[in-house]
């Protein structure tokens, strides 16, 4: 039995700790919140897992909430090239799996429940910079699991793969009942409405405290339209200020929003955030090392849906390379290759988040998407890979073969 503490009681942080209680290690969480200041307090994001990052939730027993969760069947992505005008090109497929999203809050106060009904500790304290020392000392292995605080500034940041100094949307989420679903196939699917040069609105269903719900995502280029929550503290205030905006620039979505309201007191977060990659391995002390994890070390722009998956993998990722060590130190060789273990897929979601932000995209994504509007077997793969961008590596993100992949398809068309 090996003694492991983490720090930070989201995805990532609590899937390890409950697989690590089942395998029969002696687990430490210590989260800022308790679980009912969790579920009383404001959402933290706007989540949604894929097939393959629900398979490990499943593989753990943790998938609790499968039944009540509406599926996520597909994805539609429009490009809306005037403000008001409804778009002419969507790609729109199935997804082979359907994604879930569950509201962390919910999720998380659970989680720390069972962790502790199944004999794992929580400690429901803030945790410093300073005292990862400590917790070092006292444990085979200290892990990081919290991102957004000063924590993750213990980890250097890596210069090779983080070419962002300020954020890349401003953002806005908002849960609510009572929007009206899209027609036809759509009425279950994520809709995205892109405005080039200006930013992105996202519907999402989703799972909250009080049912089924609709989540509405801003991602607003800096200084554009879309760039307007300072100073809306609401939800009332958000909704209002999403209607506004809809009726401008997306009225069909307004139809859909317009008798919507919020799903609780604490159904809004905005803000910002850099888009980063850290290095996973911090010295707290001579000789004495911590593990990042998750968000801690590589925090993506939400505008893929990437967070929770990326969590769920590394998460697995680490738990497999714990059970393996046995008995041997969690040195800081180990580290590192732990780390890399997990970064061979996350560098993949960085590189097409990173993409996907960027404008204009690189001219060969741009054909890929044109084509995928006009030909179903096409958005069925570009959809698709949002379940795992590794696999983009083999057609997209490689111009030459993205338009060898092109020839493929005109080819098939002109048959």
């Amino acid at each position: 039995m090996r003694r492991i503490a983490i720090v930070g009681a989201g995805q990532a942080g609590l899937q390890l700790a409950l697989g690590l209680r089942a395998a029969g290690h002696e687990v430490t969480v210590l989260s800022a919140r308790t679980p009912q200041e969790i579920r009383d307090g404001r959402v933290l994001s706007t989540q949604l897992m894929y097939g393959p990052a629900l398979a490990l939730e499943r593989e753990l027993g943790l998938n609790l909430w499968d039944a009540q969760t509406p599926p996520v069947e597909g994805l539609q992505i429009s490009r809306v090239d005037a403000p008001g005008i409804p778009p002419k090109r969507s790609i729109s497929a199935a997804l082979d799996e359907p994604a879930r999203s569950v509201d962390q809050r919910v999720k998380t106060a659970r989680w720390l429940e069972l962790l502790e009904e199944r004999g794992g500790r929580v400690e429901y304290r803030n945790v410093a910079a300073e005292e990862l020392a400590g917790l070092a000392a006292a444990h085979d292995l200290t892990l990081i699991a919290s991102g957004h605080g000063p924590l993750g500034h213990v980890f250097g940041r890596d210069e090779r793969h983080s070419p962002y100094e300020v954020p890349k949307r401003a953002l806005a989420c908002l849960y609510v009942h009572g929007a009206r679903p899209a027609p036809g196939p759509a009425a279950t699917y994520l809709r995205m409405c892109a405005f080039p040069g200006t930013g992105e609105f996202l519907v999402l269903p989703a799972l909250t405290a009080s049912g089924p719900c609709d989540i509405l995502l801003w991602e607003g280029c800096p200084g554009g339209p879309f760039d307007c929550w300072q100073g809306v503290g609401d939800p009332a205030a958000a909704l209002e200020r999403t209607l506004q905006l809809l009726r401008s620039y997306a009225p069909w979505e307004y139809e859909r929003c317009a008798d919507a309201v919020p799903t609780d007191a604490g159904a809004l977060l905005t803000g910002a955030l850099v888009p980063v990659v850290r290095h996973p391995v911090a010295e707290v002390a001579p000789g004495s090392y911590v593990l990042g994890m998750a968000d801690a070390v590589v925090l993506n722009d939400p505008i893929t849906g990437q967070g929770s998956n990326n969590a769920a993998r590394c998460a697995d990722r680490y738990l497999q390379s714990v059970l393996e060590r046995g008995d041997r130190p969690f040195d800081r060789a180990w580290m590192h290759e732990t780390f890399a273990g997990w970064w061979e897929h996350a560098r993949h979601t960085t590189a097409f988040t990173n993409m996907v932000l960027d404008a204009p995209m690189p001219e060969h994504v741009q054909h890929v998407l044109a084509a995928a509007a006009e030909h179903p077997a096409l958005a069925h793969r570009y959809v698709n890979g949002f379940a795992d961008p590794a696999g983009y590596q083999e057609w997209l993100m490689d111009a030459d073969r993205a338009e060898a992949c092109l020839a493929v398809v005109a080819g098939r068309a002109a048959g």
